[in-house]
């Protein structure tokens, strides 16, 4: 299991959001992700789910609308219970590619747009509250690896000077 402090940066790759802070939350079962102008819209005789991302934190400013979805009935910070629609999408963090539930809320009061869950955590990752932006810190590190990984191997196929 790898070790993930109590933030981070992540990626939402199929939601085109990029270096996205997040706070992880080990008393929240499921990950939420601030949205809004979220409802329902019919087509076809088909319910599909629109909504909008925090654009304000560099999401595309543009609606998502999405098929695949379900309804929960969750208790919020204050304790008081909600209706809240929930998405599956991929989150990427410590270089993997993860599908997992979002819970589509409100947090426009909240530090960070996204809280991760016990679900998306369990069986993933220990928390070392002490610690913060672990897969951000290394995606910065592999990243320039690689190019100096790159750069020798480009010189060494450079043919020999005359």
């Amino acid at each position: 299991m790898e070790i993930i402090g109590a933030t981070d940066i992540v990626d939402l790759p199929e939601l085109g959001w990029y270096k996205v802070p997040v706070r992880v939350d080990s008393g929240a079962n499921t990950s939420s992700i601030h949205c809004s102008k979220v409802h329902l819209i019919q087509e076809n005789g088909e319910s599909i789910l629109c909504f909008y991302l925090d654009a304000k934190r560099g999401a595309p400013q543009q609606s998502f609308l999405v098929k695949e979805f379900k309804e929960t009935v969750i208790r919020n910070s204050s304790g008081k219970e909600e209706k809240r629609y929930v998405i599956k999408t991929a989150i990427k963090l410590f270089g993997r590619k993860i599908r997992t539930e979002f819970t589509l809320a409100n947090r426009r009061k909240m530090s960070y747009p996204i809280l991760l869950g016990r679900k998306l955590l369990k069986n993933r990752f220990v928390i070392d509250v002490s610690k913060k932006d672990l897969s951000a810190d290394r995606n910065k590190n592999s990243t320039s690896q690689d190019a100096i990984r790159r750069k020798t191997k480009h010189d060494f196929d450079a043919p020999p000077l005359s």
